[in-house]
């Protein structure tokens, strides 16, 4: 599918899923997605790190690419922001929501993340959300890593199965998974 057959008016009260490794493209292409939203919110998901110069480049690129006329909102707490934003929005990245509990115990984790997709499943406007792919190579030797490589496994393959639209974004290239995939039963 090209990008151009996307009628982005065809696409209100849903999710699009764009998910790929490091330097792969996805938020590039779910910003290429959004451009043609009004009013859309720019959800950037982390700690902004003054002291990490690497961090701050990237957020400066990602800034340099956004349309000026976005609204931006800078958080960790994606479940307020999304019981709050009735908006359009674009959701970058949701790995922020897992670092953000990466601490908790399992019980409350499946707990925030039920939040989320309940909260998520109500939105009344085009939610685009990037997540990031890892899992694909070693495997590591932390437990904290192995954590967070389980639950963003766990929670991204929920958000695969409410979206209506699911991308992978790979060495600059969006294939669209849904057309090429079928679901692997639970």
């Amino acid at each position: 599918m090209n990008t151009k057959d996307l009628n982005i008016s065809d696409y209100s009260s849903h999710i699009v899923f764009i998910t790929g490794g490091t330097k792969s493209g996805k938020s590039e292409f779910a910003e290429h997605l959004a451009k043609g939203i009004k009013k859309l919110s720019y959800v950037a998901l982390s700690k902004n790190n003054v002291n990490d110069k690497e961090w701050q480049d990237k957020i400066n690129s990602h800034r340099k690419r956004r349309p000026k006329d976005w609204k931006l909102i800078e958080t960790t707490d994606i479940l307020n922001t999304l019981r709050k934003e009735e908006g359009p929005l674009l959701i970058d990245s949701i790995g922020g929501f897992v670092m953000e509990i990466i601490g908790k115990e399992q019980n409350e984790w499946s707990t925030k993340m039920n939040s989320l997709i309940s909260l998520l499943m109500k939105r009344k406007n085009i939610t685009f959300i990037v997540g990031e792919q890892v899992g694909w190579s070693l495997v590591s030797e932390y437990k904290i890593g192995n954590t967070y490589i389980e639950r963003i496994g766990e929670l991204q393959k929920r958000i695969t199965k409410i979206a209506k639209d699911n991308w992978l974004a790979i060495n600059g290239r969006a294939i669209k998974i849904d057309e090429i995939s079928i679901e692997i039963p639970t």
